[in-house]
Order: structure tokens, then C-alpha cells, then sequence
């Protein structure tokens, strides 16, 4: 399908795609089924990235990046999706990628200097500390328990989460916690900078979940017990740490969305491949027409997923929050990428629950993404609360509908 991405967007997607063949797919076949790609071949796949310009191409040159807009690095995401070792080598990974956006965006220049530049070099690693377990912040963020006091010329946190992203292993977090007691969540809530070895960081235990782990090692529970950090560790502007976070996950989620296209992209190609090879009952598997209907209706459903994230992202290109576009791709590319990877080991048959071939792992990747960056339902919700509006509604229609 061809889409109308800029030059420099196709260029980029180009190159992604020759380093995607020629390194890093082969090097992942090396590593099918295991726990944990050793850290010194990603310093490697990364090295190689640089050598073709296709490293952190999404962050500002003044940081270690390549300096390109947001809608022209999409199609390169898609092109690191098709492995699962992909955007960590061109450093386009979550949540590494989406903290590198809100430093980038909302940080000091000290903070950039602190934080942003070894990130982008990948010299430290990072986490989103938000979720609260039981009670706390989930799929409400305004249940958020976590609070920040002033003290002098330090800030003071204390509460409980988990589900941070590599937060076992990072070098610092993104902490989202309250500040204004009296205030409502939305209007009293702010991020911080907290290096994991300042005292009171306490790392409960990893969380193990559903999916491989080649990169990252897990999720982690975490409490920050009178953790005290300096005033200018504050991220962005007080209390407006949710304001701050969805300029972080609109484009995060479509990021999101570009990775997760990229797998099902080639978990089909795997397929099609597969079944233009295989032959039963007399006649190739590519032959039967309910499994050629099914691939048909896939790519459609990709097709529209591509689209849907390149208006999203055109809208924040010019400034628009594009909260309604961005929950839209984030349940349609979820629940698209999810099914066309499960249609894919549907056609393999035995070879596709093997580890012989990436679909395993891609199957256990792709069924958090209707959960992580907001459920399937908190987005429905959202797109539900708009259409319902008050403003979309015409009472003139039903006038002509007899009362009984």
C-alpha cells in the first residue's frame, strides 16, 4: 500500500527495513525461545544502527538523536516491530522511548544534560512509575494514593506502585504522584525525576507476567518510603503531571501501535509463506479459500490500522491533543494485531506454537497490548463519552416516532 509519508519518512522506513533483513531478524533467530539477549549483542545491533543512521532518530540532534518529526520516524517503527528486538536496537523501545519524548519535551536544560543525554546513548535506563497496585491508580489514574510533599527545598514522596516498566533495572524513574491534596488528580498532580538509588527506593520484587523477556527483564513493584530528592528534580510544570503524561502517551500509544503492526505484519508474511509452501488434502494451503479470506480480511484490517495512526499523528503534529483518533488506533490496532497474529499460527499449524519459528513469542507479546497505555474498555469509554455528546445529538430525528 503506498501512503502518503513524506520522503524522508520513506527513506527512513527504507534503510530500517535493509538493517531489519540483513541484522537484526537473523540475530533474533539466535535467540528464539530463550530468556535474555545478552547486553553485549544489543550494544552491538545499536553500534550497527548508528553506523546506518538509524539510531534515536525520533529525538533532537542536541541530545544524542536524529532530529526527525514525529509522523516521519511512524513508518520506521513499524519496521522495528517486525522483530522484538528491533526498537531496542534503533532505540525507539518503550518505555526508554516515551521518557526520552517527555524530558525532551517538558525537562530543564540541567535535567536534559542529567537524564535525556544518557538515555538517548543508552548508557541508563529508565522507568514510568504510575500504577498503583489494589486500590490505587490503574485504569482510573485519579484513585492515585502516591503524594509529594514540600520540605524545604526538597520534595518528599511516599506511596506504592507497580507494573513500572523495567523498573528492577532502571537507573532512574518518572514518577507521577500528588501534590495538591485539595485538588482533583487532573489539576494536582505532578512527575518527578528519582534516581532508583536514592534512600527509600525500595524495589518490592519483579512482576512476571505474559510475554517474552529478551530485552526488558520484567515489570517491578516498587515503594518509595520518605524518599526525599532535590526541588529541581521536579519534571515540568507543578501540578500539571496529567497534562504532562498525555502529551507523553498520545504519541507513545502510537508508537505503540506502528511496533505492534510491524509483528503482525510479518507474523503474516511468515504465514503466507508457510502456506504457499505446504500442501494437504491435494492442494497448497495458500489454495484453500477460507484461509486466503482470512489473510485477505487481516491485511484490510492493517491496512486501516496504518492509516488510522498517520491521521492520529498528523493531528499532533499540528498541535491537537487527537485524544479520540489515538484511543481509536489504540483498540483497533490492539485487537487487529492480536487476531491477525493468532490467524497466523492458526496457518502453521505445529511449526507456529514452535519455538523454530518468532510467532510464540510475538502471540505472548501482543496480548498486553489491550492493557498497557489504557485498557480496551478505558478507551471505549472515552470514544463512547464522545459520540454521546450533547452537541452530536439531534432530537429533530425521533419526531416522527408515534408516543404511545
Amino acid at each position: 500500500m503506498e501512503y502518503h509519508d513524506s520522503e524522508t519518512a520513506r527513506e527512513l522506513a527504507s534503510r530500517a527495513r535493509e538493517f531489519m533483513d540483513e541484522v537484526v531478524i537473523p540475530t533474533e533467530r539466535e535467540y528464539l525461545g530463550a530468556e535474555r539477549v545478552p547486553r553485549s549483542t544489543i550494544d552491538d545491533l545499536r553500534e550497527q544502527a548508528r553506523e546506518r543512521d538509524l539510531y534515536c532518530p525520533q529525538i533532537g540532534e542536541a541530545h544524542g538523536g536524529m532530529g526527525h518529526e514525529f509522523a516521519d520516524v511512524l513508518p520506521l517503527f513499524e519496521e522495528a516491530g517486525r522483530s522484538l528486538l528491533g526498537a531496542t536496537a534503533m532505540r525507539v523501545d518503550a518505555p526508554d522511548e516515551g521518557n526520552m519524548h517527555t524530558i525532551e519535551l517538558v525537562g530543564t536544560e540541567e535535567q536534559k544534560s542529567e537524564y535525556l543525554d544518557p538515555l538517548v546513548a543508552g548508557d541508563v535506563s529508565s522507568g514510568f512509575s504510575m500504577t498503583e497496585p489494589r486500590d490505587g491508580a490503574g485504569s482510573d489514574p485519579k484513585m492515585m494514593k502516591t503524594r509529594a510533599e514540600k520540605d524545604g527545598d526538597e520534595w518528599v514522596i511516599d506511596g506504592h506502585k507497580w507494573w513500572t516498566t523495567q523498573g528492577d533495572e532502571a537507573d532512574f524513574l518518572i514518577v507521577m504522584a500528588r501534590t495538591d491534596m485539595d485538588a482533583h488528580p487532573y489539576t494536582g498532580t505532578s512527575l518527578f525525576l528519582v534516581p532508583a538509588d536514592t534512600e527509600g527506593v525500595e524495589i518490592v520484587e519483579p512482576t512476571p507476567h505474559l510475554g517474552p523477556s529478551l530485552v526488558h527483564s520484567s515489570h517491578a513493584e516498587i515503594r518509595y518510603d520518605d524518599v526525599r530528592i532535590p526541588e529541581e528534580n521536579l519534571l515540568g510544570e507543578l501540578d500539571e503531571g496529567f497534562t504532562h503524561a498525555q502529551q507523553r502517551l498520545g504519541p507513545a500509544r502510537l508508537t505503540h501501535c506502528m511496533r505492534y503492526t510491524g509483528m503482525a505484519t510479518r507474523a503474516l508474511n511468515i504465514a503466507k509463506t508457510y502456506m504457499d509452501d505446504r500442501e494437504a488434502f491435494g492442494t497448497k494451503l495458500s489454495d484453500k479459500q477460507s484461509q486466503r479470506y482470512a489473510i485477505a480480511d487481516m491485511e484490510t484490517r492493517l491496512h486501516a490500522t496504518r492509516t488510522m495512526v498517520r491521521h492520529a499523528a498528523r493531528e499532533i503534529t499540528e498541535g491537537e491533543e487527537a485524544r479520540i483518533p489515538v484511543s481509536m488506533c489504540k483498540v483497533f490496532a490492539a485487537n487487529t494485531t492480536q487476531e491477525a497474529i493468532d490467524l497466523a499460527i492458526q496457518c502453521t499449524g505445529g511449526a507456529g506454537i514452535s519455538e523454530h519459528l518468532p510467532l510464540s513469542d510475538f502471540y505472548k507479546s501482543v496480548r498486553a497490548f489491550r492493557i498497557v497505555d489504557g485498557a480496551d474498555e478505558v478507551h471505549k469509554r472515552v470514544i463512547a463519552r464522545d459520540a454521546f455528546d450533547e452537541a452530536n445529538l439531534n432530537p429533530d430525528e425521533l419526531e416522527n416516532i408515534p408516543t404511545y
